[in-house]
């Protein structure tokens, strides 16, 4: 039986439905808004996997081409592993669903997203929030939802619950939650430097919309019916419990409190072997239960420490931030490097800067087709001090690094003011805690070091929670900065990154169910101190980004040209632009609005490349002066190519500053002379003068009046202005039809009558200009805009680091820091 439910969401109709599809999965829904669809299904084995410590949920998003139309690239036209958007998406189902599967559950639960239909308007990632939820609430897996999620933007000042993908450009926040009837459970968000008070408020508008999602599940599993499997924990052994928490306790002190990472590892590690030694001889058949009251017991002391006490396994009080150092330029050949040390936390981050057609190319279900920043986040063994095989990054590795990509993406300038596409990439030497965050500092310092001209600074931290249980409901605490085993044993990891002037990426996960706008409010606050702290101690190091670019860096000059010219360069086939490439060394990438990137390691490549795109492009110009190569002679004077493409005429008497009677007698063909261009007909046709360069001016409308001759006309003997006194020549008929020489309105060529142009190789019917086969010469050419030192985004150049179009500038200077502080 088909059961459907449908609320409007963000002025849009939200649907859940389910018992159409899939009906042996043990929950399935399809999820409809607009004319996106999902369909979300849930499956959970019988009995639990034997031999584990965890609850093994498994979250996959399926990402079908077809949804969009679309067939996948490259030569297997299917789909293959999931797409990095694909398995972010993943990780947003699973962070809010985890914590509401009862403790000690251990059967196998799999979560399958499926992406059918997606009208590029409406998000499917929080589609699959609600669809998962709802597959789980239909199904007899025990769950305490249900769980809602809305995505919620800044628009025009104003928060827009679930706003339009084509209103996000406009959108300063990007921001999703989930939540319970009761609590919020996750939110993650990317903005644009807006304040905390904003950022809780749109949490606060998201939790109260998505109440109206949970109430939808809701009435489907009151029509479903269906009655969740009966779980109950494993019964405790209270008498071996007792016997662990006496023999732990009076050691853990010693033990826990330890600032150094490997010598609490160690020092804990040597009290669980004397635990197993010793009740181990009595028990040997529970050594795990024996273990997981240790770990149950290690967990409890640390919490009540710190709830307590106010003190921190490594001795901090709750805001503390550990001990921040900070170096840049360590890699001599990289485009910029830094390494950032907060604690034993340690990650090493490098720039790369490219063309612009080095960016990545997305071959995905949104609109978006390539982004021209990215940052990767590498996360080796060695960095915890264990020996495991490498392998590509995972869902993790993947996580972090996408989280401090939306964190500096928003200070890092448009593609018109530094056409780069730049690659971030952090590798973590050393983890203890908040490696993501420390990612976010790294990527800043290095950004700055190679030079690149980011808004202001953008720093990064963890914050952490502890709620009291038993005696001690209702206490928390809130800690800054949190170190590994805070983030293990504790309720919530709420990572904030932002400049100065507001947060820039925000993502919260915990493991209880639910937290309160208190709870969150305090985290903004402290993550706000926390960062400004950690900031200044960045801008100790360099305080502004490098004026100069590294020497290893490819330059790159903007040259604007006609859009119809495009073609001209790129050649048949591409092979214009190939063979530039290839002579000059340097890399050319144009796009649609008639731009062309140039970039090249040396000036040398530089100005080929230039050049060579100039010639193909440039618009003849009265007045200017010309070195072209003499192509052909003919009895009335010297057709020379003075572009690529682009010939002109001079006649005999404007071949030098004395009278000549035969071409020949100056020039030969292939000569290279030097001329001026001194008119363009309306029909296009350029005439040159080799006198006029060699005297420096152009020559007086009398003259060239005089030089036509009053008895003929351009084309004919009927019409004014044509060229030459009008004397007849041996094989020539003056009179001989419609178009003047050669019945072709032009001086000489293939008897194609009503033709217009001079040569022999012009000639569509019609046409005008010497050369008609060639491609059009209209359009300007526009200013080329140099890129990196010394141009005009360059450090004096007005969108320099002094120039005055840089950006916006700030109150105190770059970043925080008061006006007599700063570094410019």
């Amino acid at each position: 039986m088909i059961h459907r439910q449908e609320a409007v969401i963000g002025g849009r109709v939200m649907s859940i439905e389910t018992g159409r599809v899939a009906e042996q999965a043990s929950g399935a829904v399809l999820v409809r808004y607009g004319d996106t669809v999902i369909l979300a299904t849930v499956v959970g084995s019988d009995e639990p996997r034997e031999g584990i410590d965890f609850f093994p949920l498994t979250v996959d998003v399926e990402e079908r081409m077809y949804a969009a139309g679309k067939i996948p690239g490259g030569f297997i036209k299917r789909e293959g592993r999931a797409s990095e958007h694909a398995i972010l998406a993943c990780r947003l189902a699973d962070r809010p669903l985890r914590p509401l599967f009862p403790k000690g559950f251990r059967n196998d639960v799999q979560i399958v997203i499926t992406v059918l239909s997606v009208d590029q308007e409406n998000d499917s990632d929080v589609l699959g929030i609600v669809g998962a939820s709802a597959a789980l609430s239909v199904s007899d897996i025990p769950f305490s939802g249900p769980v809602g999620a809305v995505r919620v933007g800044y628009i025009d000042d104003q928060l827009v619950v679930n706003p339009l993908e084509s209103d996000m450009s406009n959108s300063r926040l990007d921001l999703t939650i989930a939540g319970t009837a009761d609590a919020v459970m996750m939110v993650e968000a990317g903005a644009k430097e807006l304040p905390e008070d904003v950022m809780l408020e749109a949490v606060r508008l998201g939790q109260e919309t998505l109440q109206d999602i949970v109430k939808m599940q809701e009435k489907l599993m009151q029509a479903v019916n269906i009655a969740k499997r009966p779980f109950s924990p494993a019964p405790v052994d209270e008498e071996l419990r007792s016997k662990v928490v006496e023999f732990v306790l009076p050691r853990f002190e010693a033990a826990v409190n330890n600032p150094n990472k490997t010598a609490r590892s160690a020092a804990l590690s040597l009290v669980q072997q004397e635990l197993v030694e010793s009740l181990g001889a009595e028990h040997p058949d529970r050594l795990k239960e024996i273990i997981a009251f240790y770990e149950k017991e290690l967990k409890a002391y640390v919490r009540s420490n710190i709830l307590d006490k106010g003190i921190r396994p490594d001795g901090r009080d709750l805001k503390t931030i550990r001990p921040i150092t900070c170096e840049v330029g360590l890699l001599p050949r990289t485009h910029g490097s830094a390494l950032f040390t907060r604690g034993q936390t340690q990650v090493l981050s490098v720039i790369t800067l490219g063309s612009p057609g080095d960016e990545q190319v997305l071959d995905g279900l949104g609109a978006s087709e390539s982004k021209r920043f990215m940052h990767h986040y590498n996360f080796p063994p060695f960095s915890t001090g264990e020996s495991k095989p490498l392998r590509g990054p995972g869902r993790r590795e993947i996580g972090h690094g996408a989280l401090a990509e939306r964190a500096v993406a928003a200070v890092i300038p448009p593609p018109e003011d530094f056409p780069y596409t730049i690659r971030a990439v952090s590798d973590v030497l050393s983890s203890n805690g908040s490696t993501s965050m420390g990612s976010v500092c790294g990527t800043t310092l290095a950004l700055m070091d190679a030079g690149v001209p980011i808004s202001a600074p953008v720093a990064g931290v963890a914050m952490g929670l502890i709620t009291g249980e038993g005696e001690r409901n209702g206490k928390w605490a809130v800690l800054s900065d949190i170190q590994g085993i805070e983030d293990a044993l504790g309720d919530m990891d709420f990572k904030v990154a932002g400049t100065a002037d507001g947060v820039t990426a925000l993502q919260m996960d915990i493991k209880v169910k639910g937290i309160t706008y208190e709870i969150m409010a305090r985290a903004l606050e402290q993550a706000h101190e926390g960062r400004m702290f950690i900031m200044e101690k960045m801008l100790d190091t360099i305080d502004a980004p490098r004026e100069e670019l590294s020497g290893y860096a490819p330059r790159i000059q903007t040259i604007k040209i006609n859009p119809d010219k495009i073609g001209a360069v790129i050649g048949p086939g591409g092979k214009m632009i190939r063979k530039i490439q290839e002579e000059s060394g340097a890399k050319i990438d144009i796009e649609d609005d008639g731009s062309v990137n140039i970039s090249a390691s040396s000036g040398e490549a530089m100005q080929l490349a230039m050049d060579a795109v100039r010639a193909l492009t440039e618009e003849v110009e009265v007045g200017r002066i010309y070195t072209g190569t003499v192509r052909r002679l003919v009895d009335f004077g010297a057709f020379v190519e003075i572009l690529p493409g682009k010939e002109g005429l001079v006649r005999t008497s404007q071949l030098a500053d004395y009278q000549v009677m035969r071409p020949e007698d100056v020039v030969s063909v292939g000569d290279e002379i030097t001329v001026m261009v001194i008119e363009v007909d309306p029909q296009g046709r350029v005439n040159l003068s080799r006198r006029a360069a060699l005297r420096g001016d152009l020559p007086s409308q009398a003259e060239l009046v005089n030089e036509r001759g009053p008895g003929r006309g351009r084309g004919g003997p009927g019409r004014p202005g044509g060229f030459g006194p009008g004397r007849e020549r041996e094989g020539v008929m003056p009179n001989r039809g419609p178009g003047g020489y050669n019945d072709r309105g032009g001086y000489g060529g293939r008897e194609r009558s009503g033709q217009g142009g001079y040569n022999d190789r012009s000639g569509r019917p019609g046409g005008g200009g010497y050369g008609g086969d060639r491609r059009s010469d209209s359009g300007n050419f526009g200013q080329r805009r140099p890129m990196g030192p010394g141009g005009p985004s360059g450090p004096s150049g007005p969108s320099g680091p002094s120039g005055p179009n840089r950006g916006p500038r700030r109150e105190g200077g770059f970043g925080q820091r008061p006006p007599e502080r700063r570094g410019w």
